[in-house]
């Protein structure tokens, strides 16, 4: 099973007068009233009237207004000048006129995707204000939007390669993210099946057809499997809705790639959903579930209690079914299947008769949006809310607290800092130190989901300008950057340039190049002399990191990893020792790490008492070392890492990406600009579902200093996942 929408406008087939298009439409005749308007007006625009008729299709189930089904039968029409915005009839009510404008505006979203590598000028940057000011204004304009954005996937089909991938890149990198924010899952499913198809079409074909060989007995198995449920909970008094759910195919992909799964290896290729009256009735529906079949503890996830960052809620669980194939059962009620499926469309706040739940559901759906919009005054530059835009929508979120229990919202990998300018820009100027879950903690740690952070500061505190350099791990948050650039740009000027001249020296001097070798930068950085450069670098309005690489001599990447594995030979402390590693009241014993945990400063540890080769140091989290203590319990020892580390450890990192070309590039990048030695590099392709693994073996302080690098290799462009082997 796969979720296609088949839209009756697609089909070849289709006959007009049978109205199938108006199936779920409230008020059928209205709707079909200016249709027929439409068609007499603009007979040579049949084809932009049809896509209106697939928008309409699309956007029906979502229970929109009339008013907004018929801003889809204009906004194509519109899109091709077949209408001008400015000379709609006299008879045009005030609220389609806006609906129209919004979306029309809409447009500017797209503006993000071209600024990933430039910078926007004034007029873009106004576009997208424009843009956030008709999300907020009325919500309704994105979820057209994302329908005209299906349709023109649909219509570039059989077009060439080169159209095809770009509408797909587009969709996939900025409306799918888009709905998915604001939780509307029935459209951002269909926007990234169909781009995952575009962009890799041999992957796609081939996962379709696993699926297709299999459907017949798989059908056969739900169906059996659905109604012995069924029965199941009629027993126990449960009003429940019970079906075999559709699949997606890049949701399959997406989980291939991230738990290096086989297709025979997945949980949920055979897939059930219970739709209940309330709550209550989920958890009883979930006993009747495990009661009835052994369930696997690794699988079983309750967003129910902790729902997701875009407010999703569900039970998921997996069960070993008969003939001891495991089945995934989704559980929720149908208001949470409403939020899952419709997102923001699930609470209209123009409804007459909203209930105050459903405003306040709607209200924290796009709250986001109007912190965009207030937090552009914030911003030091055009580009700073771009970033931020980006930062919002398209990046992983992390959720801590304040002391006083509030819950903040950053993007993920946020250090304190960026918490200490959210909360307020004199907070973060004058930040000193913080506390995560009441311990002191270096400014780039990054902050996990459901931290409590606190704040230290003092009066006489001032921001740093090495909290500008991203290769410190300061600041994350586009946002952060934008006060503590606002802060240095007041600064005097002669001060700047000091200040610039000391930072770009010290960096120059460890590539051996003079500082006059500036000069060759200042075209590319807009600026009519070096003093000019080095006022911009000591103010933060330009990047370190960038002139010196534009300065310094490129070069390849295998003379990268080379570089770095003589670094590891050169290196005089020796990586893995155990010298720093205490016994609690013992001491001269022999140690070692062990292999199958490579246990890191930082990291809880266990030692092990093994026969003639004294104590293994383990990871407390260790597989082995649990298997080992329990069969020799007694075996076990308390261990500890001294207060200060000297050496370099051995640990190593997997990481997946789709294949592309400087991917290589990139990851050499973050390792040579965090000083991490390479002592192993294994990399392996895989042409069929176009993705790369790269394994390495790297030397690094710390555990902190591994989830710094870790961090950084995660933020590569096409890299699915990083994690420690």
């Amino acid at each position: 099973m796969v979720h296609v929408r088949s839209t009756h406008v697609d089909d070849p087939n289709y006959n007009d007068d049978q109205q199938h298009w108006l199936h779920d439409v409230a008020q059928p005749e209205v709707v079909k009233q200016h249709a027929a308007e439409l068609a007499k007006a603009h007979p040579k625009h049949a084809q932009a009237l049809l896509k209106g008729k697939e928008m309409v299709e699309i956007l029906a189930p979502l229970n929109l207004d009339t008013e907004s089904l018929v801003a889809s039968l204009y906004a194509p029409l519109i899109e091709a000048g077949a209408i001008n915005l400015d000379k709609l009839p006299d008879d045009t009510s005030k609220t389609l006129r806006v609906l129209l404008q919004n979306v029309h505006q809409m447009q500017s979203i797209s503006d993000l995707q071209h600024f990933q590598h430039g910078q926007p000028d004034g007029n873009q940057i106004d576009n997208v204000r424009r843009m956030l000011l008709s999300m907020v204004e009325d919500v309704r304009a994105v979820l057209i939007k994302l329908a005209e954005r299906i349709c023109y996937l649909r219509e570039v089909k059989n077009a060439d390669e080169e159209t095809r991938v770009l509408a797909a890149k587009e969709c996939a990198e900025i409306y799918a993210p888009l709905a998915n924010r604001l939780g509307i899952g029935q459209l951002k499913w269909e926007l990234e099946d169909i781009s995952f198809r575009y962009l890799h079409p041999q992957t796609y074909k081939a996962l379709a057809k696993q699926l297709d060989e299999r459907r017949l007995d798989r059908e056969n198995y739900i169906s059996a499997f659905v109604e012995e449920l069924q029965q199941l909970l009629r027993e126990q008094d449960i009003d429940a809705e019970v079906y075999g759910r559709p699949k997606h195919i890049y949701s399959i992909w997406r989980k291939m790639q991230k738990k290096h799964l086989q297709f025979d290896q997945l949980f949920d290729i055979r897939a059930v959903r219970i739709l209940t009256d309330s709550l209550k009735d989920c958890y009883g529906a979930l006993g009747v579930v495990h009661t009835r079949w052994r369930h696997l503890a690794s699988e079983f996830d309750d967003y129910v209690a902790t729902p997701k960052p875009n407010g999703y809620q569900s039970i998921h669980t997996v069960v070993v079914g008969p003939d001891n194939k495991n089945v995934e059962i989704q559980i929720r009620s149908h208001d949470m299947h409403d939020d899952a499926e419709l997102g923001v469309a699930a609470h209209w706040m123009y409804k007459e008769g909203a209930s105050a739940g459903k405003r306040h559901g709607f209200e924290e759906k796009i709250s986001w949006l109007r912190k965009l919009l207030a937090w552009h005054e914030d911003m030091a530059g055009s580009d700073s809310l771009v970033d931020e835009i980006r930062s919002q929508v398209f990046e992983d979120r992390v959720y801590v607290f304040t002391p006083k229990g509030e819950v903040v919202d950053l993007p993920a990998g946020s250090t304190p800092l960026d918490f200490a300018y959210y909360i307020h820009s004199q907070v973060g100027h004058r930040c000193v130190g913080a506390k995560v879950d009441g311990r002191i903690v270096p400014f780039t740690y990054q902050l996990q989901n459901g931290n409590r952070v606190e704040i230290l500061t003092q009066k006489t505190a001032k921001p740093r300008r090495d909290w500008l350099n991203p290769q410190m791990g300061y600041l994350h948050s586009a946002r952060a950057r934008a006060k503590v650039h606002t802060y240095f740009k007041k600064q005097d000027r002669d001060k700047n340039i000091i200040a610039g001249r000391e930072l770009l020296e010290n960096e120059l001097h460890k590539h051996n190049l003079p500082l006059s070798k500036a000069s060759d930068a200042l075209e590319r950085f807009n600026v009519s002399s070096l003093d000019d450069l080095l006022a911009a670098i000591g103010a933060g309005d330009v990047r370190l990191h960038q002139v010196v690489n534009f300065l310094k001599p490129q070069t390849s990447d295998a003379e990268k990893v080379e570089q770095l594995k003589k670094r590891a030979k050169v290196n005089k402390r020796k990586v893995g020792g155990t010298s720093e590693v205490v016994v609690e009241g013992i001491g001269n014993l022999m140690m070692q790490f062990a292999k199958c945990c490579e246990p890191l400063p930082g990291e809880p540890i266990m030692g092990f008492i093994t026969q003639g080769r004294g104590v293994s140091v383990h990871r407390r989290d260790c597989e082995q070392l649990a298997n080992l203590l329990h069969q020799h319990p007694q075996r076990a020892i308390e261990v500890n890492w001294s207060r200060e580390t000297k050496q370099d450890y051995r640990a190593g990192i997997r990481i997946s990406a789709l294949d592309r070309n400087s991917l290589l590039h990139d990851i050499t990048s973050v390792l040579s600009n965090e000083k991490a030695a390479v002592l192993q590099m294994d990399s392996d392709a895989d042409g069929t579902s176009q993705t790369a693994t790269i394994v390495l073996q790297v030397a690094v302080k710390d555990s902190e200093s591994l989830q710094r690098i870790s961090q950084r290799l995660r933020q590569i462009n096409g890299v699915e996942q990083v994690q420690r082997v």
